[in-house]
């Protein structure tokens, strides 16, 4: 009975639209289906949100005690371009390393024990995406945007250079 909830407590945060919220960071999507550049399939969608939240909850595990992120992303667009693909159903991003670069827009608010202490927005992008070295494996198929929230959140949040 408790995984049922939980199940669908979690199937309904993500079907408003909320990202993730634990260990101090927020991650909402402001009108995520207006997005320039996700899959079409609304459970690949999903996925996506899901995984990209997921990753902004684990670097917001390195946050010191008190100190809270919220992250309202109002765009993607993710590295490379989708293609139909008819033999498995699915489309195909197929990336070049041209104008289909990664692309994220988001605003941000940290606070530390209740104060704000920083805030602002951002447009993440990486032109050239395709020719630099990422810790995130080839199979993974957000490396190119979590390589870039990776350095976004290393300079801006915890302001490593």
């Amino acid at each position: 009975m408790k995984t049922s909830i939980g199940k669908l407590a979690l199937a309904s945060l993500l079907a408003l639209g909320a990202g993730a919220a634990s260990a101090g960071v927020t991650v909402n999507y402001v009108e995520s289906d207006k997005f320039a550049d996700l899959p079409f399939a609304p459970w690949e969608r999903q996925e996506v949100l899901r995984d990209l939240a997921d990753h902004f909850t684990k670097l917001g595990k390195t946050l010191p005690p008190g100190v809270d992120l919220t992250v309202d992303i109002t765009e993607i667009d993710l590295a490379g371009r989708e293609y139909p693909n008819a033999r498995s159903g699915r489309e195909l991003r197929v990336l070049k390393g041209m104008a289909d670069w990664p692309t994220i827009e988001l605003r941000y608010t940290l606070t530390s024990n209740g104060q704000v202490v920083g805030s602002g927005s951002e447009r993440l992008q990486d032109m050239s995406y395709l020719n630099r070295v990422s810790r995130f494996s080839d199979s993974d198929s957000l490396r190119y945007e979590k390589r870039m929230i990776d350095e976004w959140f290393n300079k801006t949040i915890l302001q490593k250079k």
